[in-house]
């Protein structure tokens, strides 16, 4: 084991990768609860979910340690898990298990582009600037989900949307939860979400404001059944085949896209694992992450990618792909701690959905801001995320605008040819909506 990780080449031990496996999950185990939430108000089995995520976090993990060899962890994305639910399933109406068809089939292209090649010339086509703004924009569309889920923002008849009632016990709890978590995190503790989250449980369970587990049959269980989600991917393929599903699964891939290969250079940059500015083995690291796609929609959720959380366990010394193997470990022992997903109500996972979409817009400051026909379709789809409440439509919006602000401004020779493309697609996308 140390031969095929090289741990002597690399200056770490068993037990300094053991550590930054466990760093990495604490600092990510926040999803094992937030996406079966997620996920359940699409209508899916919360039980089931959370054994789905488990175990694609466990699945992707393994790959990645043993094909890549890099300490890179994975587990269903965040904002990918909110585009399936509250854009995919409750805006446009389609069925969940449809949306897990196209889950599945953007896993299955990933592949294909993985093993051609095609993958990174897709990804070189998008001009910088609007994929920061993408990620930004959902994160922006997840902290508003978090509000919104919490009680602190409401609907209002006048305004259409209005601060709560934060004298409410409950939306109290939630504000108590994001103070806290902003407190740990701003101290340096790399599981602060997660932390966060337990604090605010139990702060909810003491003012009676969320039930208390029963004994030990309230915390520890035996692992929830797949049986509501697994293979209804494959079952509902034939679905797939509309403009509204290509639409979706072109996001799937877009968001998976950039995601994926942000985390992979920040980890393997902050671990010194670059050559020559380049990532050894990127094209194992790629599969290991389509492939993950592939299991999580086969067992039932959305798509799996890699955690740029992650760079808490490099962080404590993590360098090979130990650190994901012993993370994914832990994600396997989590399948029976299901019964606390009781505990784990809206208002103690609004603060970590807050918390993440921080996170994911300091990629604003990477835009260029002072180039107007590039601030305004990278303004546009971060704005119009939030406002329309669609990943999809903001991503469109954005890509419609960005080719028709640089013909104006005489920079066409700038324009891929992969961006037209997209244009046409997403015009095509608002006709049959309309």
């Amino acid at each position: 084991m140390k031969n095929y990780f090289q741990f002597e080449k690399l200056g770490t031990s068993y037990k300094t990768e053991f550590m930054a496996g466990l760093t990495t999950f604490l600092a990510m185990a926040y999803i094992l609860f937030v996406n079966p939430a997620i996920l359940g108000e699409a209508g899916m089995d919360e039980g089931a979910v959370f054994a789905a995520t488990a175990i694609a976090a466990a699945v992707g993990s393994i790959l990645m340690g043993l094909i890549a060899k890099y300490p890179i962890v994975l587990a269903p994305g965040m904002g990918l898990n909110a585009f399936f639910a509250y854009t995919v399933v409750i805006g446009f109406g389609i069925p969940w298990e449809t949306a897990l068809a196209g889950v599945l089939a953007s896993g299955l292209i990933f592949i294909v582009l993985t093993l051609t090649g095609i993958r990174e010339k897709v990804i070189n086509a998008i001009p910088a600037s609007l994929k920061m703004a993408v990620g930004a924009g959902i994160g922006l569309f997840i902290a508003f989900i978090g509000l919104q889920n919490a009680g602190i923002v409401t609907a209002d008849p006048a305004t259409m949307l209005a601060l709560g009632d934060i004298t409410s016990p409950t939306v109290l709890l939630a504000i108590f939860g994001v103070v806290i978590s902003v407190v740990l995190l701003t101290f340096g503790i790399k599981a602060g979400i997660f932390y966060g989250m337990i604090i605010t449980a139990i702060a909810g369970m003491i003012f009676g404001l969320i039930p208390v587990p029963s004994g030990i049959g309230g915390i520890v269980s035996g692992v929830p059944s797949l049986a509501p989600t697994f293979g209804q991917a494959f079952l509902h393929l034939g679905d797939i085949f509309t403009i509204e599903m290509l639409v979706v699964i072109l996001t799937f891939l877009f968001v998976d896209f950039f995601d994926t290969a942000g985390t992979l250079v920040a980890v393997s940059s902050q671990a010194g694992l670059m050559k020559d500015n380049k990532l050894p083995r990127a094209g194992r690291a790629l599969f290991a992450d389509s492939a993950a796609t592939v299991v999580g929609a086969t067992v039932g959720t959305s798509t799996t990618t890699s955690y740029v959380e992650s760079t808490a366990g490099v962080g404590v010394g993590g360098r090979t792909g130990f650190t994901a193997i012993v993370a994914a470990g832990f994600f396997l022992l989590a399948l029976f701690f299901s019964p606390l997903l009781s505990v784990v109500t809206a208002e103690v996972t609004a603060p970590a959905l807050i918390i993440v979409g921080v996170m994911m817009a300091t990629s604003l400051k990477k835009i260029e801001w002072d180039e107007f026909e590039i601030a305004v379709p990278a303004f546009l789809t971060v704005l119009m995320m939030p406002l329309t409440y669609s990943i999809a439509t903001g991503i469109a919006i954005g890509f419609i605008f960005y080719p028709i602000t640089m013909l104006v401004k005489g920079r066409a020779k700038e324009i891929h040819p992969i961006m037209y493309g997209l244009f046409v697609i997403f015009v095509l996308y608002f006709i049959f909506l309309s």
